[in-house]
């Protein structure tokens, strides 16, 4: 019996509003059969599931999000969930304003059926007579009706959530709202209908409770769009139609009909609609929302563009090879997605304290009414107190304090080519010792160029590369590309090599035109009991050797050049420069390496090293307590990024799939390591900012609301000011994440 697969789906869930709702969903969905693993993004209001399709199916995931108290429903054939702050509804500025004017009126109103008159009461009477003229019974009937309707209408969504909440045995925000306002109005109606002295109303209290509620909805909704933001815009970038040329007729035709190989035409000022290969025309294409390159690339037939990158200056027809989910665009939203879904470490605690957060909560408003009824007899001084404290607790802020700030980093990592594979690559990401730099295609251009060839026996120097690039030409390794761009710039042809077998770090072996090829470093052919013959004139200095051997014999040995990259200088003096210890790793010889590195500014430098070596020498340094960034290409060095502390790969992307490391940079340019580092560091501060803020807005404002001053400086909170307290707290940990969004390397 084969093992079924294991499937993943996304689903939106609606309805949540702080880390408990999370917390929730999370175990109701990993409680139903089948589910492997879930993950709730309170952000993205979205759930990610791992799930065995023979135990369960998305509809009964569905009916699980239900009924814990939320809603679902599945997506349509295709579509990706997505991000959801643009799926559902903002919050109701309409009725955050209409509540918060109704709350200030109820304030006024209710000054007139005060048990004292002061000073302000006083000054109104001066100013409105008539307001102190009217009948304290009829006031209270207008604000209990007021009241109540305003509560149907403006705070319906919120008693809902509460009492599906309960009913399904939860807690949330909406928990506390709730009871809090709901114990305010049953207190007031009760004093409307039944006045006495003493008896106060709470009216203007319930309904600015719920204005400000609903008001720091309103900007919350805002701040989590404007964090998605990013995201958003990559969603959006590949067009919906493409210009389908077939038999020199043009067509426009719906996206999903274009097929690999088909002729699509793109016009200046549009976007390629899928990854492509331009047959006929130039252009220079703007590539800046993928990579962050934001100067445009020039493109003619032969060269290659990607989907959603925009046509500047010429009419092109290019050849379409991946479409839909395979394109790099869709790659590159795929993995913004999951990574600003992902949970960083940092979140597990704000986790633990939020899943307990609404019960102690409760504890506490129970505590102070008995506290406060016992100690001053007084019910609605207590009823008053226990209100401020239920709704000045904030679980928003702690849920969103760690997720809010990641959700805008890898955002803005991807608009500068920087991405993020999850939350904790990033936290391991700011908190290095070490950052190891490989070289080929780190620090150099990556792209040599062949200096020389050097037979060493009777062949020609056109045959030894044109022999070479037959077994080159099936290589991705920068020296193959060298070889072959030579043979090509000859207009050499060859037989396709057989039975090629790279060996990663040392070279290959093929058999081309009925030899046995060996192409490789130094250290490769000893492997071969082969013997290199002593040459006369040692490699330059900065060059990189690639000897050649046929049926066992040395026959020569082809000479290639690299150069740094412009910012490779800068890079490495600004990784330094932040207290880090950067080193070189390298496959390349000595005499190869060792100018690149005098040139980039680096001191430690070793040569000569197969990956297992690089792996090695990672160990090496993790073994003394060193925290280590790798650097590489993602292919030789694939150990070495998996091993260490941080792997950060540079690459196309067209390799984004295969990459190793935690962090791609798509510029795979030396200047995006620290800018990387940087965005990863100025994260980790605001996360713990915003994780401050929080603790400490519930552990000052919780005691500030249950009268802990009040014996000392007799200060008491109101309800109301609790309330808009509450709703700042959230906005404030959202405006503090949305700085990354304008964060400069």
């Amino acid at each position: 019996m084969t093992a079924t697969a294991t499937k993943s789906l996304t689903l939106p869930v609606l309805g949540m509003t702080c880390a408990s709702c999370q917390h929730h969903v999370e175990q109701a969905l990993r409680s139903t059969a089948g589910v492997e693993s879930a993950h709730v993004d309170l952000m993205g209001n979205r759930a990610q599931v791992d799930y065995d399709p023979a135990l369960t199916t998305p509809g009964l995931l569905v009916e699980a999000i239900r009924a814990a108290g939320y809603d679902s429903v599945l997506p349509r054939s295709g579509i990706d969930a997505g991000p959801l702050a643009e799926v559902q509804t903002s919050a109701p500025e309409r009725k955050a304003l209409a509540t918060i004017i109704a709350g200030a009126i109820a304030m006024l109103l209710a000054m007139p059926l005060g048990s004292e008159m002061g000073a302000v009461d006083h000054a109104l009477m001066s100013v409105l007579p008539w307001l102190y003229a009217l009948p304290p019974g009829l006031l209270r009937w207008f604000l209990l009706a007021m009241t109540a309707i305003l509560m149907i209408w403006a705070g319906r969504g919120i008693y809902l959530s509460a009492v599906q909440g309960l009913r399904h045995g939860t807690t949330n925000m909406n928990t506390l709202v709730s009871l809090g306002t709901g114990v305010a109005f049953a207190y007031s109606a009760y004093a409307t209908i039944w006045p006495a002295p003493g008896r106060q109303v709470y009216f203007d209290a319930v309904l600015l409770i719920l204005g400000f509620l609903l008001l720091g909805k309103s900007l919350e909704g805002r701040a989590k769009r404007r964090a998605l933001a990013a995201l958003n815009a990559l969603s959006h970038l590949r067009p919906v139609t493409a210009r389908r040329i077939v038999d020199g007729v043009q067509a426009i035709v719906p996206l999903d009909e274009i097929q690999p190989g088909d002729s699509v035409l793109v016009l200046p000022g549009e976007r390629f609609p899928v990854d492509a290969v331009i047959l006929e025309g130039r252009t220079s294409v703007d590539e800046s929302m993928l990579t962050g390159e934001s100067t445009p690339l020039a493109r003619e037939p032969g060269g290659r563009v990607l989907a959603g990158s925009l046509n500047y200056d010429g009419a092109v027809i290019c050849k379409a090879e991946s479409l839909g989910e395979a394109t790099v665009l869709a790659q590159i939203t795929r993995m913004v997605a999951q990574a600003q879904g992902s949970r960083a470490p940092m979140e597990r605690l704000a986790d633990r304290a939020s899943s307990i957060f609404v019960p102690v909560v409760l504890g506490l408003a129970v505590a102070t009414f008995s506290v406060w009824l016992f100690a001053a007899h007084s019910l609605a001084q207590a009823l008053a107190n226990t209100v401020a404290v239920l709704v000045i607790a904030c679980p928003c802020a702690m849920g969103l304090a760690v997720p809010a700030a990641l959700t805008v980093a890898v955002g803005r990592g991807a608009q500068l080519g920087i991405l993020f594979k999850g939350g904790e690559a990033l936290e391991r990401l700011a908190n290095l010792d070490v950052v190891v730099l490989d070289k080929t295609g780190t620090l150099t251009v990556g792209r040599p160029v062949l200096a020389a060839i050097h037979p060493l026996t009777n062949y020609a120097e056109i045959d030894l590369l044109r022999l070479a690039a037959a077994a080159e030409e099936q290589s991705n390794h920068p020296l193959a590309h060298a070889v072959v761009d030579a043979a090509h710039a000859r207009n050499l042809t060859w037989h396709p090599a057989e039975d090629v077998q790279n060996l990663p770090g040392r070279g290959m072996t093929a058999k081309v035109e009925g030899h046995d090829c060996l192409l490789g470093n130094e250290a490769l052919f000893p492997e071969f009991s082969i013997e290199l013959r002593k040459v006369a004139v040692p490699p330059e200095s900065g060059v990189t050797r690639l000897w050649m051997a046929l049926d066992n014999v040395p026959v020569g040995y082809f000479d290639a050049r690299d150069a740094l990259q412009p910012d490779a200088a800068r890079a490495v003096a600004d990784l330094l420069a932040s207290g880090l210890r950067v080193l070189m790793l390298t496959g390349d010889t000595a005499a190869a390496a060792a100018p690149i590195a005098v040139q980039a500014g680096i001191e430690e430098v070793e040569a000569g090293l197969d990956p297992a070596a690089k792996l090695a020498r990672i160990r090496a340094l993790q073994q003394t307590g060193l925290r280590v960034a790798m650097v590489g290409d993602g292919i030789n060095d694939a150990a070495a990024l998996a091993k260490a502390d941080a792997g950060i790969a540079m690459g196309s992307g067209a390799d984004l799939a295969q990459e190793a490391g935690d962090v791609l940079l798509l510029r795979a340019q030396p200047s995006s390591i620290p800018a990387a580092l940087g965005l990863a560091r100025q994260t980790l501060r605001v996360m713990r900012q915003n994780l401050v803020w929080a603790v400490g807005y519930n552990l000052l404002g919780i005691p500030l609301a249950a009268g802990a001053l009040y014996p000392a400086f007799h200060i008491l909170l109101s309800p109301w000011v609790a309330a808009a307290a509450m709703a700042l707290s959230s906005v404030s940990v959202l405006a503090n994440s949305l700085r990354l969004r304008r964060w400069q390397s």
